[in-house]
């Protein structure tokens, strides 16, 4: 049975002061986010065009995992809860949407 995995999306708006946010997701959060158990994968997009719709984003995070069991022991994890507790001691969670999201319909790959 091919595998598939599970993906935590979070989209950052705009913030005021873009350079402050990077050098304090960059530096303090991503970081801590890498140090998640069942990582299996951080990808971060930078938005370099929005073509519709409001408010204007900053970045995509896609964080990996290999299964949603992976994902939710993830989400119980110290190392987790630590990642949030930075992102909001700097107001980062003030600009975030998170949601989750699988591989779905054609082209939707497995491995």
């Amino acid at each position: 049975m091919p595998r598939t995995t599970v993906s935590f999306f979070a989209l950052h708006r705009t913030p005021d002061d873009p350079a402050d946010f990077d050098e304090k997701y960059f530096g303090t959060h991503v970081p801590l986010v890498e140090k998640t158990p069942g990582l299996v994968e951080d990808r971060v997009h930078r938005v370099r065009r929005q073509v519709v719709g409001k408010p204007s984003y900053h970045l995509l995070a896609e964080l990996v995992f290999g299964s949603r069991e992976a994902m939710r022991a993830a989400f119980d994890s110290p190392e987790w809860a630590a990642s949030g507790a930075n992102l909001q001691e700097w107001g980062g969670m003030d600009l975030v949407t998170r949601f989750t999201a699988e591989p779905f319909g054609p082209g939707a790959g497995s491995s």
